[in-house]
């Protein structure tokens, strides 16, 4: 896990959340807890299929 990308993320973040505090602009993310608990659990379900090796061809399904 490369620490550098995290920090770097979480400080693009935090300055592009204090950049829309202070124009008094919304942002673009569930201002709840609840909507950003969603959000991490589409990244861990997303992970934890990766993960297991888990695929759907839905272009097969589709007869593509």
């Amino acid at each position: 896990m490369n620490y550098e990308l995290i920090l770097l993320g979480l400080a693009t973040g935090a300055a592009t959340g204090g950049f829309f505090a202070l124009f008094d602009v919304p942002i673009p993310a569930p201002p709840e807890l609840p909507g950003l608990m969603g959000i991490v659990g589409i990244y861990l379900g997303y992970k934890l299929v990766d993960a297991a090796g888990i695929t759907a061809n839905v272009s097969s399904w589709l007869g593509l």
